[in-house]
């Protein structure tokens, strides 16, 4: 069976490896145009434009997917099959019309739950228990084709978008390969996906991590924890911009009020919440490196007493 692969980032690139480790027959890949990063905006290639160009694997990066001469190159890999992973464009029908069986897609949620760009950290906002990843034959509409395989996934309290982001990814590769396997078979089936159970996980912004402490402990360590590693959690200290990397719920809801810092020892910062205690382990400075919660306290001068704006 040949393959077309479409993806941009390292979860895409996990999947591209376990496929390739397989001996699956990648015809081409594609993925985003290089783009400036990093503060010195030094330009650079995608996951998937490394791992193609290692493995001798043409590589297409087009601006427009329904530039004509895309689509002819395209046509011309005569591919059975496309896959499609965090690529960050959606296929036209051109492109969706193009391999001889059809286009699939590994999504990370149990679909119709969360579709849209952010599935892994919005599970993890709204704090729940459970996610996992669909494979769906791909149409027109974001997320909404038929069903291939899902499989479930636990989330711990403790865990972060950024964990489990990463425990997917090698799942859902393993998973990837197991689906090619029954397509080339035809040993598959579809579902509809159930339109009255759909919900949306829309792409983050800076201003989804500000800290409101007037929130239970709860749901704010969820935002924290569910913003790794970008655009992570933020609150305001003295007028500065201090992001909170890693927090911890303590079950107790003393009378100050919210955003009072009320403890300061060598595990942390305790802030009151709306519903319990706060403990702010890990943080990063406006200008500055992640540190411990402590450390920056001693060396902001940080007092019990005062309060997170």
């Amino acid at each position: 069976m040949k393959i077309v692969f479409f993806g941009s980032d390292d979860f895409a690139a996990e999947n591209l490896k376990r496929l390739l480790e397989e001996n699956f027959f990648v015809v081409a890949c594609v993925t985003q145009p290089d783009r400036p990063s990093g503060r010195g905006l030094k330009v650079i290639a995608s996951p998937i434009k490394v791992i193609s160009q290692e493995k001798k694997i043409p590589v297409l990066q087009p601006e427009d997917l329904k530039d004509t001469k895309f689509l002819t190159q395209l046509k011309n890999f005569q591919a059975d099959l496309f896959s499609v992973i965090a690529y960050g464009k959606i296929l036209p029908a051109s492109v969706l019309k193009i391999p001889k069986l059809f286009c699939i897609n590994v999504h990370g949620s149990l679909l119709p739950k969360y579709r849209g760009a952010a599935p892994i950290n919005w599970a993890m906002i709204n704090g729940e228990k459970e996610t996992g990843f669909s494979i769906i034959k791909m149409n027109t509409k974001m997320d909404a084709g038929e069903i291939i395989a899902q499989e479930k996934m636990a989330i711990s309290d403790e865990e972060t978008s950024q964990t489990l982001r990463e425990r997917m990814a090698k799942q859902s590769a393993e998973c990837l390969c197991r689906t090619v396997k029954e397509l080339e078979k035809g040993k598959f089936s579809l579902n509809s996906q159930d339109e009255k159970k759909v919900t949306f996980a829309p792409k983050l912004d800076k201003e989804l991590g500000k800290i409101d402490w007037k929130k239970p402990a709860g749901e704010v360590h969820n935002l924290v924890r569910g913003l790794l590693p970008w655009p992570a959690a933020h609150a305001i200290y003295k007028g500065r911009v201090l992001k909170v990397l890693q927090t911890k719920v303590v079950p107790q809801t003393p009378p100050q009020p919210s955003g009072t810092i009320l403890q300061i020892n060598k595990e942390g910062i305790f802030v009151s919440t709306e519903k319990d205690t706060l403990l702010l382990q890990q943080v990063h400075p406006e200008s500055g490196k992640p540190m411990s919660a402590y450390s920056f306290s001693v060396g902001h001068g940080v007092k019990v007493g005062s309060r997170f704006e």
